[in-house]
């Protein structure tokens, strides 16, 4: 039992939540260690993008593991310790991009975890669902924020209120997920959306990844403004140079994020 850390290949990180027994279900010891993995993927300058995904082929994660946190005595005082065991879905800021390969059941804090993400390929048996009323309890680490953001206002309510779930190709209709495929290319194709993100400029898709989910909160103008203070800044880097070297010398360029 683990969440498990790798780098398959240069400037990517791979996430495996490591509890197919339990459907990848997460109690504290495991929120602690993805929580630690999220903070080396934001620190370490190295990894330019990251992909989380589940162990097996059931689950992506049924989110958290309920007997063991109904079970769990807590100091209330914790309540107030907002920046503890901070996780992406409950806004640890990474703006490294985030790619998430669902390969099967991804629900509840699953499913909140998969709202956090940029881009996401689901194999073709994965579901998906927000299924906290069921339990009395309601989409936590911001499930009800995103999926307003992210799905249309009467089926993000559907899946809220009645807690269903809906298929992969519903999920793709929905523009909840980039692609299905099948389950024996699932990681390859998460790989691939990661090896085209690593190939531009780390601090150019970083800046793009911000400015894109700070938006709502600026407003256009604000957003606007947001865009030539970055652009202003990027324009001086090495990498803005060596983008139009490139581009001159028509080969690949060779970004260091600097």
């Amino acid at each position: 039992m683990s969440v498990d850390f790798h780098i398959p290949e240069d400037g990517i990180a791979l996430i495996t939540i490591n509890r197919p027994e339990k459907r990848n279900a997460l109690d504290a010891e495991h929120y602690q260690a993805l929580s630690a993995a999220w903070e080396r993927v934001r620190d370490d300058s190295s990894i330019r993008a990251a992909i989380i995904t589940g162990a097996g082929d059931k689950a992506f994660s049924s989110g958290a593991d309920l007997k063991s946190y109904f079970s769990r005595k807590t100091d209330l005082n914790e309540f107030w310790q907002t920046q503890k065991g901070m996780l992406l879905n409950r806004g640890l800021e990474i703006w490294k991009p985030i790619v998430a390969a669902v390969n099967g059941y991804c629900l509840a804090g699953g499913m909140t975890l998969l709202l956090a993400t940029d881009i996401r390929v689901a194999a073709s048996h994965a579901t998906f669902s927000l299924a906290e009323v069921k339990r009395g309890i309601i989409a936590g680490n911001g499930g009800t924020q995103r999926v307003m953001a992210q799905l249309p206002h009467a089926i993000a309510m559907e899946m809220l209120l009645t807690g269903d779930s809906i298929d992969a190709a519903t999920a793709q209709r929905w523009g909840l997920i980039n692609r299905v495929v099948d389950a024996d290319k699932l990681l390859e194709t998460a790989m691939e959306y990661a090896r085209r993100i690593v190939k531009n400029a780390p601090l150019a898709v970083q800046a793009a990844k911000e400015l894109a989910l700070r938006g709502p909160e600026l407003g256009l103008a604000g957003g606007l403004r947001f865009e030539q203070m970055v652009n202003k800044i990027l324009v001086a880097s090495d990498d803005a140079k060596e983008g139009t070297l490139a581009f001159q010398e028509k080969r690949p360029p060779v970004f260091k994020g600097s």
